[in-house]
């Protein structure tokens, strides 16, 4: 009795032994594919602050200028002229008074029940 549980238990032992190496060269691998990621994120955080630095200076208004004089006959552009915004005199201004009696005809047909959208659509014989 006592020979067959040794047995088993050494089998045991040996099945988790199995288990734990298994385990071992699993979380290996795992670290290994976190730390490729790593790096690939560092290279392209490099990347990405290279190109922030190119962008600043092909930004820069010293180096756009020649560029926009060389085709400025082209596309026929020039500096923007104050006309070509529009002016607080161009807009248009309030009523001096609301038109109450449409307002007040308005929420008289609406408190009859009548629906000024339905009697709109009526009109234009679209219903």
């Amino acid at each position: 009795m006592i020979r067959n549980l040794n047995i088993f238990l050494l089998c045991v032992s040996v099945l988790m032994l199995a288990g734990v190496y298994a385990l071992k060269f699993s979380i290996e691998g795992t670290a290994s594919e976190r730390s490729a990621l790593v790096a690939h994120i560092e290279e392209q955080e490099g990347q990405l602050s290279l190109l922030k630095a190119d962008w600043a200076v092909l930004n820069q208004p010293g180096h756009i200028d020649p560029i926009v004089k060389r085709h400025q006959a082209e596309l026929a552009i020039g500096p923007v002229q104050q006309e070509q915004f529009g002016s607080f005199t161009a807009l248009p201004m309030r009523p001096a008074k609301p038109d109450t009696a449409a307002m007040d005809a308005l929420f008289a047909a609406i408190t009859e029940g009548i629906d000024p959208i339905d009697a709109i659509l009526q009109m234009e014989g679209i219903e």
